[in-house]
């Protein structure tokens, strides 16, 4: 009986594995397929590190730090905004600062920002392109005063810098500029060789608040202009030392004498030049100190810087003669002002053009600006110092010849004593 079932066992055993092998052969194959699981990822919103704006002034004030930054792109998010359509506010603030902003006006060529809807917030692509370099942008400089800015442009001039940059809210204008560097120039002939050409732009156009970008042209190159400044300063230095007088007259008149004596006058460039402040040096202190030619602007500027270095208060006054462009001084001398004109006492004689009123020059057909210009009516004249001086010559003199006949007397009477002195000592001692 256990036989019987034992091989029942193994006979139903074969048939189950004969059959299920060849169902596996012959039926379709089976193939397993990876369960793709999808994560669950909450709305957290916009990623914390962008900057996150909700209304038109955050989002002008982000781009404006975008652009102080010099940065190119940026990215912003705004989970709520105040305003009908933020992708219009994005160009309206793109323009405001592209524009009006000074600079914005002065560095920026072009802002681009699109707005893009993410889920519950939008997401802000900016993009900005620059006409200034980083390096330019920094070099601003902030103006809150005019003598800030006058000590500003006093150094840039006497340094020859090719350009400057400031921001001002002073309403400054291109004429502005060009007369505060004129009166820079003419106050200081000792550090300046010669008036820059200056080009003039503001950013924006209009409006109080502004970027001023000046650029300076010379008639040679800035490490050429200075090495022409150390020669002015030693000449000036120099000339100065050469003055003499035993008052303040005879020093100015000392100056003067020096100067004809020692410069020319350049007919030619007189009648070349049409206006003053040309970048001629033969209208320049280095003109008339270095290259001892000069026009009569030359001479002014020359014996400014001789009488600047010297104390004295002296002016230059830019004017005509004859119809003619024209500079000479104004000098105070003991409390009054006169005129000196060593361009013309160099032509016609020192005594025609030293100590002169305003009355004796427009009786010369001289013209310049009256009302602005200190009045000139002291009372001494060329012949005064001349006279003073011969006098103070002729009693030196005296006194001189004094003493030597006082020294001879002297000589004399010892001789004579000691001439009797020997004839008493010879009687002596024949006796």
């Amino acid at each position: 009986m256990q036989l019987k079932h034992a091989i029942a066992i193994v006979v139903f055993t074969a048939l189950v594995m004969t059959s299920g092998c060849a169902a596996l052969l012959e039926g379709d194959r089976l193939r397993e397929v990876p369960h793709e699981i999808t994560p669950y990822v909450p709305d957290v919103g916009p990623p914390e590190e962008r900057i996150e704006i909700s209304d038109y002034e955050e989002l002008k004030a982000v781009m404006l730090d975008m652009i102080m930054d010099h940065e190119i792109t940026g990215q912003l998010v705004a989970n709520s905004f105040d305003g009908e359509d933020i992708q219009s506010d994005i160009d309206r603030a793109a323009n405001e600062l592209m524009n009006h902003h000074p600079v914005g006006a002065y560095a920026v060529s072009i802002i681009t920002g699109v707005a893009a809807r993410v889920s519950t917030y939008y997401e802000i692509d900016i993009s900005i392109e620059y006409k200034r370099t980083k390096e330019q942008m920094d070099s601003i400089v902030n103006v809150s005063t005019i003598r800030y800015l006058r000590t500003e442009l006093l150094s840039i001039i006497s340094d020859y810098h090719e350009e400057a940059v400031f921001q001002s809210a002073l309403n400054i204008t291109e004429e502005d500029i060009r007369e505060y560097a004129r009166e820079i120039y003419y106050d200081n002939p000792r550090y300046i060789i010669m008036l820059p050409v200056i080009a003039f732009e503001a950013f924006p156009q209009d409006g109080e608040d502004r970027v001023i970008e000046l650029r300076f042209a010379y008639i040679d190159q800035t490490s050429i202009l200075l090495q022409y400044s150390s020669s002015l300063t030693a000449h000036v230095r120099g000339n100065a030392g050469l003055a003499v007088g035993r008052n303040d007259g005879e020093t100015l008149l000392s100056l003067v004498e020096n100067l004809v004596a020692t410069v020319s006058f350049d007919g030619a460039a007189a009648r070349s030049i049409s206006e003053h402040g040309a970048q001629n040096f033969a209208a320049t202190a280095f003109g008339a100190l270095v290259r001892q030619n000069a026009v009569g602007e030359g001479f002014a500027m020359a014996f400014k810087a001789l009488c600047d270095e010297l104390g004295f208060d002296c002016r230059v006054v830019l004017g005509y003669v004859d119809e003619m462009i024209h500079a000479w001084n104004i000098v105070s001398l003991g409390g009054e002002y006169y005129h000196i004109d060593v361009a013309m006492g160099a032509l016609n004689g020192i005594e025609t053009a030293f100590l002169k009123t305003d009355e004796d020059l427009m009786q010369q057909q001289y013209i310049w600006d009256f009302e602005n210009t200190i009045s000139c009516n002291g009372t001494l004249t060329y012949e005064d110092i001349v006279f003073t001086e011969e006098q103070e010559h002729d009693d030196g003199m005296d006194e001189a010849d004094g003493e030597i006949n006082d020294e001879s007397n002297g000589e004399t009477s010892e001789a004579i004593i000691e001439e009797e002195n020997e004839q008493s000592n010879e009687e002596a001692d024949e006796a």
